[in-house]
């Protein structure tokens, strides 16, 4: 059934047109007999003019069809031109130019194939006439001929490869049976990066040089469409780094233990993090867009000013420490570190504020200063809070015990502020004599001072040491009593041993005392209770450790409570030499 004419193409219309003259220039050419004897006659030049109208329709319809062959070919570039500016999927976009090229040129296959690192071509598009893909094991196409384009950067075409003397020793083409050949350079920005190869190993003739120039063409638009697909590949890519390590530095800034706030150079909030919320008791909400001044003013008035002196000057302050009250938060310690916001080209933004809350720091080191004011520094030192334990272990100490006498009826006769005072000075003076020497006080016992040496520091001259601290503290009481009414001028008894001692925690793991435990221990307390005002006494055993150092004077015997044996005993005059 043929087609309505509405339906045929002009070519096709004048195709018919002649056809028709032709058809009626022959009938009217065997009438003519006919008409003769009839004694009728057409106009003259009516056969001519009937063949020559048939030839002119001829011309035009090849002409006509040559153009509509080029307008197919142009719509088709049109249409490839709109998949690669509406598709930035590179696999969508080259299938779409491969499978158009297909279409136009009548080949069997067509390949796209890009130059890779090692400066080799693969094969990145492989699609048949069917608009299939082709398996990695059909990419039969002659390597040698790429290998040309890619040399030359010139297309290559050839009707029958088997008969092209171009091509005599190329295997390939031998041994796969290829036909009809045409290779074009893929171009980007005028650097070879590919060629577009199509053949068919069936029919010979088929690809002309109108075919090469639209291949040519087409190449164009395919490099287009891989440097914006390769393009947008990178930015995507470039985005997703770019997202990843925003997420990344906003996961860090988030974590920072320190607080961050920067400002514009007018003073305004741009940027918080958590820490800063929290440190300063604000909401991210009323930070971000306020104004430095409106919160600082109150936080501590000194540093709108060093933030001013940081955006006009370019000054940096570190470590500046205010005290502030924060509402909930009671009395705070921060430490402020004040820089210049600057951008990639050193120009000043604003100002990027560093806070850290020190309070419960300061709290502990004020806690740490009352602590040594009870302990001897040597003994926190030696202390691991992780590995706390009760029980202890034996070392050979010196004990001092020192008591103020007539301490008792003076209590009785003082008020209790006036007591404690003059008890502290005491006592003050006492300890600063034991720490002087390194010696670790244990306890005060109301008036009186228990301390050791040789733990947990070793010490060779423990005995020395206890014997000098001993007469310090006597030394020193004597010019305490220089501004003391008579009344107030007590004086300490004092009393050193030196033996074996169990060193250690005691109590619960509720309430530890770190303590000398031992019966050395109560000789040295038993030696003190029984010393007068102002005497030293120290055991015979503790003067084997200092014989011909110290000037001593031997004392009866002590009979001490809970001692079987009476203890011998020397009162310490003085040091040798002094």
């Amino acid at each position: 059934m043929s087609r309505p004419r509405a339906q045929l193409t002009l070519g096709e219309q004048l195709g018919r047109m002649s056809q028709l003259a032709e058809e009626l220039r022959l009938q009217i050419d065997s009438l003519q007999p006919s008409l003769l004897r009839a004694r009728l006659a057409l106009p003259g030049g009516t056969i001519e003019g009937l063949r020559h109208l048939s030839g002119t329709l001829r011309v035009l319809q090849k002409s006509v069809q040559e153009a509509e062959l080029e307008l197919r070919n142009l719509q088709a570039l049109a249409d490839v031109g709109r998949v690669v500016n509406s598709s930035l999927n590179l696999t969508t976009v080259l299938n779409e130019v491969i499978d158009t090229i297909i279409r136009l040129t009548g080949a069997e296959r067509a390949f796209l194939m890009l130059r890779n690192e090692q400066e080799e071509m693969d094969t990145v598009v492989a699609r048949n006439w069917e608009k299939e893909s082709l398996a990695s094991g059909e990419y039969e196409v002659s390597r040698r001929i790429v290998g040309q384009v890619v040399a030359e950067g010139e297309a290559v075409l050839t009707t029958n490869a088997q008969a092209d003397p171009r091509f005599t020793g190329f295997d390939s083409v031998i041994a796969y049976n290829l036909r009809s050949i045409v290779c074009v350079p893929l171009k980007v920005k005028g650097s070879l990066t590919g060629v577009i190869y199509a053949d068919n190993r069936v029919q010979e003739g088929l690809f002309s040089e109108r075919e090469r120039a639209l291949l040519l063409a087409f190449a164009d638009q395919a490099a287009v469409a891989l440097d914006n697909a390769r393009l947008f590949d990178s930015v995507r890519r470039t985005l997703g780094e770019v997202t990843e390590l925003k997420n990344l530095m906003e996961d860090v800034f988030a974590s920072i233990a320190s607080g961050v706030i920067t400002a514009d150079v007018q003073g305004v909030v741009t940027l918080c993090n958590q820490a800063a919320e929290a440190i300063l008791n604000r909401s991210k909400g009323s930070l971000l867009g306020s104004s430095l001044a409106d919160w600082l003013t109150n936080l501590a008035p000194d540093l709108e000013r060093k933030i001013q002196s940081v955006q006009q000057e370019d000054q940096r302050y570190l470590s500046v420490e205010v005290h502030p009250q924060v509402d909930a938060r009671g009395p705070l310690s921060l430490i402020f570190n004040l820089t210049p916001l600057k951008a990639a080209g050193q120009a000043t933004r604003g100002v990027a504020i560093v806070v850290d809350d020190l309070t419960e720091t300061r709290r502990l080191e004020a806690q740490r200063r009352l602590f040594e004011r009870m302990v001897s520094p040597a003994v926190i030192d030696a202390l691991d809070p992780d590995s706390l334990e009760l029980g202890g272990r034996r070392t050979e100490i010196t004990t001092l015990f020192a008591d103020i006498r007539g301490f008792t009826s003076f209590s009785e006769a003082t008020d209790p502020e006036t007591l404690v005072s003059v008890l502290n000075s005491y006592l003050a003076w006492a300890a600063r004599s034991i720490l002087e020497e390194e010696g670790t006080i244990d306890k005060f016992l109301g008036d009186a001072v228990m301390a050791w040496f040789n733990a947990p520091i070793p010490q060779p001259d423990h005995t020395l040491r206890a014997v000098r601290a001993a007469l310090a503290i006597r030394e020193g009481i004597l010019a305490l009593h220089q501004d003391m009414p008579p009344e107030f001028q007590l004086s300490f008894g004092v009393g050193i041993h030196s033996g074996e001692a169990l060193l250690g925690l005691v109590g619960t793991q509720e309430r530890l005392e770190y303590t000398a435990i031992g019966d050395s221990v109560n000789t040295a307390k038993r030696l003190q209770e029984n010393a007068a005002r102002g005497q030293i006494l120290i055991s015979k055993i503790s003067v084997g450790n200092v014989r011909g150092l110290v000037d001593l004077k031997e004392v009866p015997p002590i009979l001490a409570a809970g001692k079987q044996q009476p203890i011998p005993a020397y009162e310490v005059l003085g040091l040798k030499g002094d």
